[in-house]
């Protein structure tokens, strides 16, 4: 088998038996076709070492996009590199599982990247931004329900939107599909709560989805076009930043800014690391330990306070 139909039956495997979302397996593909057209193989057992670091070598003079007049914009981030490679590394791996003869994927190192820092926003413009939409109309209702529920649940933009209007509310918590197809449970604060009954009672649509684009002038959430009105991932990105704009402020605000403060928080108030990983739907808790500095802020306070050898 060529080197395509390896790639087709590894993208099939990642989706079925991994259990990976279709996006993931989509960047997959696009990772390993840019590699292949670097590689030109034909066969997968013709991949070698100098071959991938070649590639490497290639990928880092790579611009991220071309600017205006096809002047190269900026160069490829060292984290979308690793990218790359993590996709080459899966690929290899599936390889040898399959008894194909191929470089040993252990031997292709990621590029170090600088230590990674939140984007976070003060818990003064957090309040200002969950109290921005006012007003009893159905796009403040909805707006509001969204930021609430962002805060309250941590949830990812992508499973924001995913939810359907017959979530219980009766209840505080909900269980939610997240990446990797793995259900977490997460919970409603009595605030998130009540913002969302305030929207739903206010729709006299059909719809499926719990939110949904609501046309100009439409303030009864009516369906005017045919299909789903569900919102967008984008969507919600440009309504939380309209928001932020809105208050002046400065800092870009999106939905995973707003999944940062709802982790930073727990940790303030004095939750553990591993608790928030669960919260968080962390596969590992290594990417849970960005928010670390919290923790160790709030362990010197406690030296601050408690140590007694003072000199």
């Amino acid at each position: 088998m060529d080197i395509q139909g390896w790639k087709q039956r590894f993208l099939e495997y990642t989706e079925i038996e991994k259990g990976r979302s279709l996006k993931t397996v989509e960047n997959y593909d696009r990772y390993l076709l840019r590699f292949i057209r670097f590689a030109k193989v034909k066969r997968p057992e013709d991949i070698t070492q100098d071959l991938v670091r070649e590639y490497r070598l290639w990928l880092n003079r790579q611009s991220a996009h071309e600017g205006k007049k096809g002047v190269p914009s900026s160069a490829l981030k060292k984290r979308t590199q690793n990218y790359y490679l993590i996709a080459l590394r899966a690929f290899l791996k599936y390889l040898a599982r399959e008894g194909v003869s191929v470089v040993s994927p252990e031997k292709i190192e990621l590029a170090k990247t600088p230590e990674h820092e939140l984007d976070l926003i003060s818990s003064q413009d957090l309040r200002r931004l969950l109290s921005a939409p006012t007003g009893e109309s159905i796009s403040a209702l909805r707006d509001r329900a969204i930021l609430e529920l962002f805060f309250s649940t941590g949830l990812r933009v992508s499973e924001l939107c995913g939810l359907s209007r017959d979530i219980d509310l009766d209840r505080d918590e909900f269980s939610i599909r997240g990446k990797g197809e793995k259900v977490r449970l997460v919970f409603l604060s009595d605030t998130a709560k009540k913002a969302v009954k305030d929207y739903l009672a206010k729709r006299t649509d059909v719809d499926d989805a719990l939110f949904i684009h609501i046309g100009r002038g439409d303030e009864k959430g009516l369906a005017k076009d045919k299909g789903s009105l569900r919102l967008t991932p984008r969507s919600v990105e440009r309504l939380v930043r309209h928001y932020a704009v809105k208050l002046g402020i400065s800092k870009k605000v999106t939905p995973h800014v707003l999944r940062h403060s709802f982790a930073t928080d727990l940790l303030e108030n004095g939750a553990d690391l591993r608790s928030v990983q669960a919260l968080l739907g962390h596969a590992n808790i290594t990417t849970t330990q960005i928010y670390t500095h919290v923790t160790d802020q709030r362990l010197k306070e406690v030296y601050k306070k408690y140590h007694s050898g003072k000199r």
